[in-house]
């Protein structure tokens, strides 16, 4: 699954909405909308997202949630790690080779590093 996808189908959960009724709300086909929430489509582009929020005429911050989760959603990432070094491109791949096998709390653990590490670049 995918942050846009859980997401997605709690929305669903929340308002009784069945992937059959909301695909035709969308103009989608039910397979279509299920590959999307279990992570087996790419991340929607911009304008079903709008078309998202607008099925479930959300507004202001829980549109721009949708959004954010939508553009962090992609299941087939691809780190470019040219030019970066050595270690960098070993990170990378052990990411990829060993990311399958992670538990819950070792994933949060690694999130919390990278976001940490990324809001200490930025002060």
């Amino acid at each position: 699954m995918t942050p846009f996808g859980t997401r997605l189908r709690q929305l669903r959960a929340e308002r009784g909405i069945s992937q059959r009724e909301m695909a035709a709300g969308l103009g989608l086909s039910a397979a279509y909308l299920s590959a999307l929430e279990h992570g087996r489509r790419g991340k929607p582009n911009w304008a079903l997202v709008q078309k998202i929020i607008g099925y479930f005429n959300v507004i202001w911050d829980e549109a721009e949630e949708l959004q954010a989760l939508a553009a962090m959603s992609d299941p087939r990432v691809v780190i470019d790690t040219a030019g970066l070094s050595a270690e960098a491109t070993e990170l990378a791949n052990l990411l990829a080779l060993r990311i399958s096998t992670l538990t819950g709390e070792q994933i949060a653990e690694l999130r919390h590093i990278l976001e940490a590490a990324s809001a200490g670049n930025s002060e």
